[in-house]
């Protein structure tokens, strides 16, 4: 049944070449995106009732534990929600003539083999077949960066496409030289690109070629993450994508991109003995990318490039929460894996409903938002201080996590200065956005109402999720995030 996640997202993507009717192609947007969603939650239900550690099928390629499910289900849960927001915001399109069908069946096939290449990101044990999911990821989406096919949108797709596969072809160099540290060690080749088994033997693994290893894969995987300086694709392509794109981009790819380096990270730091090496380097470059957020954060007049700017902030925290590697530090990272996902899809999501009701990006010409969109704004308003780690949302639950983590580590220089930069970066992000909601000089010319009314119940039920979760976390899912981070601490 396992092997259903994977085959369901390819056959979707193929059913919309079969109708040219619109409501038909609707359906099976959200026919799939339930259906994947549904098998993914009966895959984990019966993989924590059965007891199980790890669940391997199709001749070891593919292979589940609490990390890699952990990941499934929120790639898969953000997706549907993106789906059933698509609808009403690729309705608005078609009706102002922007898409015609054969647009809108291209923009769902690709969508669905998109999401099909994250899931086999994080579905498969072999580190050779992950690279080469992670560069399908940029293949399926680079033509949903274009998607509206004008000048600045081919543009972005562009660099999108130059800047991730140079950085895709170090990782590769990367996964090259984790090889060769086999070589010799093992019998079997077969095994030696398998993410178990190398963290199994990580002892006998040659420890001079992991390190240079490691810089290759940071470098390369970072830049699919967006880590800085590896980072320039990223605010163009978030900011042409159309909405419902710039929410899987920041809020699942990023986090699949951060899967590869997690899967690498704890192999070195095994046959290291401790985290000294690969924290030092992670440490850095997460402040690195906090900083240059919140330096790039306060001259952005486009507000989805500068929402494209705070998931750079928000994987910089990952980073450093990675590179201090203690249990409470690894469980934060992850929890804020999680919260960014929902978070920053919601705000990319409300950005479109403001897109279609003001057909600008510019912050400057945007007034009134919470007069002219009431539902859309208090939940724009609210996420803006929620991606900002105000309480009580649970952004601010998994940053004082990792500030605690920070501190008990005996990080405190670098503790501190994290605090500070997400202070500028809060201070940076409210001073830009705020003026779009209480201005009193409305232009006549835009009608009051909500549009996409779907998509609109989206968005609460997001801005629901954060909002509970950042003052109660379930015991089930307590337990399944701490399980995820005991995998990755080293508690196997």
């Amino acid at each position: 049944m396992e092997i259903l996640v994977l085959i369901i997202p390819l056959v979707t993507s193929l059913l919309f070449w079969l109708s040219n009717n619109k409501k038909v192609l609707h359906y099976i947007n959200i026919a799939g995106s339930a259906l994947l969603l549904l098998l993914a939650v009966s895959v984990t239900g019966r993989f924590i009732m059965q007891g199980l550690d790890s669940l391997i099928f199709l001749s070891d390629l593919f292979y589940f534990d609490y990390l890699n499910l952990f990941m499934l289900d929120t790639i898969v849960i953000v997706s549907f929600l993106v789906s059933v927001y698509a609808v009403g915001y690729l309705n608005e399109e078609f009706e102002h003539g922007l898409i015609d069908i054969r647009k809108l069946k291209l923009y769902y096939s690709l969508t669905h083999v998109f999401i099909f290449t994250m899931v086999l990101v994080v579905s498969t044990q072999n580190l050779g077949l992950m690279w080469i999911a992670i560069e399908a990821t940029t293949l399926a989406s680079v033509f949903l960066v274009g998607f509206h096919n004008n000048k600045n949108a081919i543009e972005a797709a562009w660099k999108y496409i130059i800047i991730c596969s140079v950085g895709i072809a170090l990782a590769l160099l990367g996964i090259v030289l984790l090889y060769i540290s086999t070589v010799g060690l093992f019998g079997d080749p077969h095994n030696s690109l398998s993410w178990v088994f190398l963290y199994e033997n990580a002892l006998l693994l040659q420890g001079s070629v992991l390190k240079i290893s490691f810089i290759f894969v940071l470098a390369g995987f970072g830049t699919k993450v967006g880590l800085v300086p590896m980072h320039t694709w990223l605010p163009d392509a978030h900011s042409q994508a159309p909405s419902p794109i710039s929410a899987l981009l920041s809020g699942v790819l990023l986090n699949s991109a951060m899967y590869g380096i997690i899967r690498v990270l704890v192999i070195i730091n095994k046959n290291l003995g401790s985290n000294v090496y690969t924290g030092r380097m992670m440490m850095a470059i997460g402040l690195l990318s906090i900083a240059a957020a919140a330096l790039f954060i306060l001259p952005q007049k486009d507000y989805k490039r500068l929402l494209a700017y705070s998931s750079i902030e928000h994987m910089g925290i990952i980073a450093f929460a990675l590179g201090i590697f203690s249990p409470l530090a690894v469980y934060g990272a992850l929890f804020h894996m999680l919260n960014h996902a929902f978070t920053k899809s919601m705000l990319f999501l409300c950005t479109g409903n403001i897109f279609l009701k003001y057909k600008t990006r510019e912050i400057s010409k945007i007034t009134g938002v919470l007069k002219i969109l009431p539902v859309t704004g208090v939940v724009f308003l609210l996420g803006i201080f929620a991606i900002a780690g105000m309480p009580p949302f649970s952004v601010f639950a998994s940053e004082l996590n990792i500030i605690i983590a920070s501190f008990e580590a005996g990080h405190y220089y670098q503790g501190a200065a994290f605090i500070i930069l997400l202070a500028l970066v809060f201070a940076g992000i409210t001073s830009s956005m705020l003026k779009m909601f209480f201005a009193n000089n409305v232009s006549e010319q835009v009608i009051h109402g909500e549009v996409n009314k779907s998509g609109t119940i989206v968005v609460v039920i997001m801005l629901c999720i954060i909002a509970v979760t950042g003052l109660y976390l379930p015991e089930q899912i307590g337990a399944f995030l701490s399980s995820a981070a005991a995998i990755v601490s080293g508690g196997m």
